[in-house]
């Protein structure tokens, strides 16, 4: 009963006030960081988006379907040319696959699979034989990203198995003879 009637004094306080007001130490949103953006990092393309739907030119639905262990239902690409992204998606609708493939510069190469798989988060991949990248977990999947060269394939997975997205790597950089 003490403790109401401490806390009384403090009610009525706050009840007679027309606006809020912060209440010293509480946290207030921060507004988003350019880490948190989704903008494209200086100098490197955005992430592709889906335009139409299509065959992808380099892995077939049946390809995906087997190296990710879903029924793939609709397949999606994106403008990018020469090598669009390829988006594969299962039954429900729900994506499950996304093949991104960049041609050109060493640097923007290496950055985009850093990008997409940070050197000091992820862990080391290195197949097929000769590309350099890196796998983790996303929030719902993986990503797999090698780069050779001038040459990156980056591919995300609704599966947790990185093997899943790794196989479908190797498969369009073996389709694309990159």
């Amino acid at each position: 009963m003490r403790r109401i009637l401490a806390l009384a004094p403090a009610v009525v306080l706050l009840a007679g006030c027309g606006a809020p007001t912060p209440i010293t130490g509480t946290p207030q949103p921060e507004p988003p960081s350019a880490a948190t953006s989704k903008a494209p990092a200086p100098g490197l393309p955005p992430d592709p988006q889906p335009a139409r739907e299509a065959k992808c030119p380099y892995l077939s639905a049946e390809t995906v379907q087997d190296a990710n262990g879903q029924h793939v239902t609709t397949v999606r690409v994106s403008a990018d040319e020469p090598h669009p992204a390829c988006f594969f998606y299962r039954p429900d609708g729900g994506l499950q696959v996304t093949v991104q493939v960049y041609v050109g510069s060493q640097d923007v190469a290496t950055k985009l699979v850093n990008r997409a798989a940070p050197v000091d988060t992820s862990n080391p991949a290195s197949d097929p034989a000769g590309w350099k990248g890196g796998y983790q977990p996303t929030g719902d999947g993986v990503v797999y990203a090698v780069a050779k060269g001038g040459d990156a394939v980056i591919v995300t997975s609704n599966q947790k198995q990185s093997i899943k997205a790794r196989t479908v790597a190797k498969k369009a950089i073996a389709a694309l003879e990159l």
